[in-house]
């Protein structure tokens, strides 16, 4: 039997579905204590009736401030300390940056990085006051890599990998570790909660059904397996900031990080022509005194 004192206790945000719901499930399964999270928490509620000892189903929204100081506060009151914070509710949008809505732009960065900021910054002095903690947040390939038609998709993910590696510098004092989750395709219902924007202009229909395409040709992996990448990583002594998981995501991030870098080198010589040529031909007295 499990030691309640000593198992780890996992807050996980969208829980109902994905991701959120099989973790849920797994740790569980292997002792470990959930605060298990959703918008509607009777979609959650028979894990608490399955574990009734070591599941804790509560209503989160990620939008709903409130919510997220409740649901922590709820978590602490059941079982004392939070280990690891899953910051895994999210979806997609797909639309060309013209289509898009403000209010859809809006939402989508309520959801996918505000949320998970708001629910970070509620559970960090927990993890401050007991000098350990695991921060994983669920960003994607996506947050690496564009695809045409999901700009504002990839714009709230690469806002989640640049405040992920920020913060994974800011708590190192405090002995609490951050990784950054990014999984290419599996086998979940991803694209079924994910939008098409209201307003599609036909110009770009071609550009969404070719993207469309592309996607549903790229394998995908099992869910579990994706699961068990996090249920290992969180033994770690030494996490990785980065965790790239499912058949195609390390495959598609290295190839653009080597694209980067090929492109950065290729066009060094401007910036070196730049300084070794400062000032010929050109009076650049007048700007710097303007300065």
């Amino acid at each position: 039997m499990t030691n309640q004192t000593s198992s780890r206790v996992w807050l996980i945000t969208g829980s109902s579905t994905g991701f959120g719901r099989i973790l849920a499930e797994a740790a569980l399964a292997q002792g470990d204590r959930v605060i298990a999270t959703a918008r509607d928490v009777s979609k959650i509620q028979d894990l608490e009736q399955q574990y009734p000892q070591t599941g804790k189903a509560v209503r989160l929204d990620v939008t709903d401030p409130a919510t997220i100081q409740t649901a922590v506060r709820s978590g602490l009151a059941a079982f004392t300390k939070i280990d690891v914070l899953v910051n895994n509710a999210g979806y997609g949008l797909m639309g060309a940056i013209e289509e898009v809505s403000d209010q859809e732009i809006r939402d989508q960065f309520e959801t996918n990085f505000f949320g998970l900021l708001n629910v970070t910054r509620a559970v960090i002095p927990t993890f401050k006051k007991q000098g350990v903690g695991h921060i994983l947040n669920i960003s994607s390939i996506g947050g690496r890599k564009t695809f045409p038609t999901m700009g504002l998709y990839h714009a709230s993910k690469f806002a989640v990998e640049g405040l992920s590696e920020t913060l994974a510098q800011e708590l190192i004092p405090f002995g609490i570790k951050v990784t950054i989750v990014e999984p290419g395709g599996f086998e979940t219902d991803f694209s079924g909660r994910s939008l098409i924007t209201a307003k599609q202009m036909p110009e770009y229909n071609s550009l969404r059904a070719e993207v469309v395409k592309i996607a549903a040709e790229q394998p995908r992996g099992h869910v579990p397996t994706g699961v068990l990448a996090m249920l290992k990583v969180v033994e770690l002594p030494d996490p990785p900031l980065h965790l790239a998981i499912g058949p195609n995501a390390l495959p598609t991030i290295v190839q653009k990080l080597s694209s980067d870098i090929e492109e950065y080198q290729r066009f060094e010589h401007i910036w070196q022509d730049s300084t070794a040529n400062a000032g010929v031909g050109f009076n650049f007295s007048s700007l710097t005194q303007q300065v």
